[in-house]
């Protein structure tokens, strides 16, 4: 019994990567066609630089987790409301805004008060992911309220959350004296995130990352309402059935997901970026996320392994396009047709024949099912289902007669 275990668990394992596995090499794949059609190196010799950039030393890999680390963090936003059944495209404008909100705590607090680091960044850190939360919170209410498609108002916000940052850096938040290019004034050291270890570059938004990959799994898997955002997103009927409020579950997971990609933004501007500029934004952080939690199979593990091959592409193609002639721009057209293959997965699927019998259940009048039939009338019961009351009736009819 525990080798059939074993192997069903191994089977289950293979199965979940066989589809990321297939996504990857058929996009590599076309990466190979195009880099054949439009340059003069060889596709093998252009995914060697792109892997020695991405993985070939320690600065490449710190290199590889630092761009990786924005990526898992809206990969994490798009799984949560996935499990609740939620496509939540708005990652990138809840990302956006959750740099903005921790951008002006970070740089608009100190001239109010003069308070000590210790409170400045973890207020920073608040303001960056309720930046967030309240922009997908705004996504769950008109959903919720007003039935408005969350595919339509998340991608719409997102745009509106550009026009917002553009606003900012041109007019409140430009810093003063700085007329020829708009951006804030720098974070200042109360409210940077520093390198975890001296000389290294690797900062302390790694460590937030994985306490928020924590969090997800036990929130999902571990608490009660994790379960039932898990059952609305699998079945809404059953879940409401079950006495699960609906609307509730709906807000506490675009809560949770706003949130955590407007900590994703938070961590960005405080350890990378350390100023908001409308080109902080040029990478579309939001809809790469939805490769790497797709990639992932919304699974935590896969989801962190995912933003880590991601980080790899962005990192080892500029390093790619320093040696050879291959433009990195590939890495983005490797990325878009992992989002197609995975989404369109059928194209994968291997047939299997399965044939399916219906045998209809006899119930009572609360739709419960009655005993299984005597085997001498398990014929006469497959025919159709019978309800208790019919049979009563009939009763009835031969007492009459």
């Amino acid at each position: 019994m525990e080798g059939t275990s074993i192997r069903q668990k191994l089977g289950a394992i293979l199965e979940a990567l066989y589809y990321p596995i297939m996504a990857l090499l058929a996009s590599f794949l076309i990466g190979s066609v195009i880099i054949l059609l439009t340059s003069s190196t060889s596709p093998l010799e252009a995914y060697g630089y792109m892997f020695k950039g991405a993985f070939g030393s320690t600065a490449a890999w710190q290199d590889t987790i630092i761009k990786a680390i924005p990526f898992v963090f809206t990969a994490l936003s798009f799984s949560v409301a996935r499990r609740c059944g939620i496509i939540n495209l708005g990652a990138e404008g809840q990302f956006i805004m959750g740099a903005l909100f921790s951008t002006i705590v970070a740089v608009q607090l100190p001239l109010i008060a003069d308070i000590p680091r210790f409170v400045h960044l973890p207020l920073t850190l608040i303001a960056g992911f309720l930046g967030g939360a309240l922009y997908g919170l705004l996504v769950a209410v008109l959903k919720v309220q007003f039935g408005a498609s969350e595919l339509i108002t998340t991608i719409m916000l997102n745009y509106i959350a550009r026009y917002i940052i553009s606003y900012a850096v041109n007019g409140p938040l430009m810093e003063p004296g700085q007329s020829s290019y708009p951006q804030s004034a720098p974070i200042p050291e109360s409210s940077v995130l520093n390198p975890i270890v001296n000389g290294t570059r690797l900062h302390w938004g790694l460590i937030i990352l994985v306490v928020c990959i924590i969090f997800y799994y036990f929130y999902q898997w571990k608490t009660t309402k994790g379960f039932e955002a898990r059952i609305v997103g699998f079945n809404p009927s059953a879940g409401e059935y079950a006495g699960i409020n609906i609307k509730a579950a709906t807000l506490r997971s675009l809560f949770i997901a706003g949130g955590l990609a407007g900590l994703g933004g938070c961590v960005e501007m405080l350890a990378v970026q350390k100023r908001l500029m409308m080109t902080s934004f040029s990478v579309s952080y939001g809809f790469t996320g939805i490769a790497v939690a797709l990639l992932g199979s919304l699974n935590p593990v896969g989801v962190l392994v995912a933003g880590i091959l991601f980080g790899g592409l962005s990192a080892g193609s500029l390093s790619m396009e320093v040696v050879t002639d291959v433009r990195s721009s590939v890495a983005l057209i490797i990325q878009a047709f992992v989002i197609l293959f995975i989404a369109g997965r059928r194209m994968f699927t291997i047939k299997r024949k399965r044939h399916f019998r219906f045998h209809p259940v006899a119930q009572d009048e609360m739709g419960m099912p009655l005993p299984a039939p005597k085997k001498e009338d398990a014929t006469a019961r497959e025919e159709m289902p019978i309800l208790e009351s019919d049979l009563k009736d009939e009763d009835k009819t031969k007492g009459a007669k």
